[in-house]
């Protein structure tokens, strides 16, 4: 079993990291070669995409954060957890819960799910 508190923040320290170096690295660490990404919004397929995306969201929501919120949970390569996104010191207008899979320890499959969001009109 893969901890899911390590996956979890892993996951979020990606979304949260603004440097490209810095990101990059974070996503060869802890990131399949192969890893897939999709959301309502957005898909990806490889590193570098899951880079792009990450750079995406900080270009279109900048100075928002990632917050893990509650206790992430799973089983065998298998991790549920639940997180918010919006800027410090307000209620972030974004929730969302995403389930991961592993391998070797790494994240190799992303299904995301937003929770709550802004209506736009």
């Amino acid at each position: 079993m893969t901890d899911a508190a390590s996956i979890a923040k892993a996951y979020i320290d990606t979304w949260n990291e603004t440097n490209p170096a810095k990101l990059r690295a974070i996503v060869e660490k802890h990131w399949t070669n192969d890893v897939s990404y999709i959301d309502p919004m957005m898909q990806a397929e490889g590193q570098a995409e899951i880079a792009s995306l990450v750079e995406g969201i900080h270009q279109k929501f900048p100075g928002f954060r990632f917050t893990l919120k509650g206790t992430p949970n799973g089983y065998r390569s298998f991790i549920r957890f639940s997180w918010t996104l919006g800027p410090e010191g307000v209620e972030p207008p974004v929730e969302g819960s995403d389930v991961v899979t592993t391998f070797n320890g790494k994240i190799s499959k992303v299904i995301g799910f937003i929770d709550r969001a802004p209506v736009q009109t």
